[in-house]
């Protein structure tokens, strides 16, 4: 308590991550509100048609926005931890190697990457291991959704190895 017996008032300041998290929100439930609006002609007769959910989840996301920009300008998060870029960068880095990789190598091979990449990016530091029994891994899921469901997952010189 300070003077005259009022409380005294910590001011926090705005929380710059949750207005940025907040905009991001916001810019994605527009893309959603523009694509959808593009189908506007597919629903036919019946009020529930191809644009119903997006339209739910584009509403639910400015929600989600407005909440958070008010929760950010009012300073109301919790103090976050220090954050470690460098197990990010490894994650992200796999994601990005899987997706330049995937047609030419094939889902195995470069999702057997993305496991051993990720997995150094939780800590695990041997790649010669990893990246072994990602692919392994991988090469058993590209059996059981390839041949087993018959779905179409992009095949590289492992697969055609085998198959």
């Amino acid at each position: 308590m300070n003077k005259g017996n009022h409380p005294s008032v910590e001011t926090r300041r705005p929380d710059r991550a949750a207005l940025i998290i907040a905009a991001v929100l916001a810019v994605i439930a527009g893309l959603i509100f523009w694509d959808v609006s593009r189908l506007s002609g597919l629903a036919g007769y019946s009020q529930v048609g191809p644009t119903t959910v997006p339209y739910a989840i584009a509403f639910c996301l400015i929600g989600l926005a407005l909440w958070t920009a008010i929760e950010g300008l009012r300073g109301d998060f919790a103090e976050r931890e220090h954050q470690e870029f460098g197990p990010v960068l490894w994650i992200v880095g796999g994601l990005a190697a899987q997706m330049l990789l995937l047609n030419t190598l094939g889902f195995s091979i470069a999702t057997g990457i993305l496991f051993a990449m990720t997995a150094r990016g939780f800590g695990k530091r041997m790649l010669w291991l990893t990246v072994p029994v990602g692919i392994a891994f991988s090469f058993i899921v590209w059996l059981v959704f390839a041949k087993l469901l018959q779905l179409s997952l992009p095949a590289g010189p492992l697969e055609r190895l085998f198959f």
